[in-house]
This record gives C-alpha cells, structure tokens and sequence, in this order.
C-alpha cells in the first residue's frame, strides 16, 4: 500500500515505504525463524519489535505527528539491531530481511534528523 496520493513529501514516503517493507519482511522472518533449529529467540523478539515500531512510525509520518522524528531514530536503532541479529543466520529470510532492514535504518535515521 502506498500513500503517493497523500500530500507527503518524496523523502517521507520513502521512509513510510520502507517502514512499511520492514513489517513485511520481519513478520515473515519471525514466522520463519519458528521452524529453524537452534536459538532464534533474539531474532524473533527484535522482529516483534520492528513491527511493533515501525508500524507506528507509518502512522505518526501519515498524520504529521510532531513525534515522527523521535520516533524515527527509534525505529532506526531497532531495525539496525534486528538487522545485526538477522545477519547472524545463514537462512535465507534472515538475509532478506536484514537487507530490507538496511533501507529503513537509513531513511528513518534521515527523518530524524
């Protein structure tokens, strides 16, 4: 779902996109890491945390929200943590959605800003 008819600018979409990839991809990365042997406990709880932050994210840039920003650099610090994790793990969705974090550290790192 894209919000491109939305009076946003071109660098907040980006970032909601993005945001918005990360709940995609870490909901399915934590599912997957559920039928992997060994310890995926770290994986699956920072997943849980990104969905959980950058789903908010989404909705504080949808409505403006002076929060946004602080919110921002929040969100960047636990997709980069869960993209560490992630890195860790030879499975396939663990290096997918470590890439697909990378986007959205950077571009909620530049929405702090």
């Amino acid at each position: 779902m894209s919000l491109a008819n939305l009076d946003v600018d071109e660098e907040t979409q980006q970032c909601i996109d993005n945001c918005q990839t990360a709940v995609q991809v870490t909901e399915h990365c934590a599912d997957q890491c559920l039928d992997e042997d060994g310890d995926m406990t770290e994986c699956i709880r920072l997943c849980r945390d990104v969905t959980e932050i950058a789903s908010t994210h989404v909705r504080l840039m949808a409505r403006d929200s002076a929060y946004s920003g602080e919110i921002a650099s929040v969100c960047a610090d636990v997709c980069e943590a869960c993209a560490d994790e992630c890195e860790n793990h030879d499975d396939d969705h663990c290096q997918a959605c470590a890439e697909a974090l990378r986007d959205c550290v950077e571009t909620c790192r530049q929405m702090a800003s």
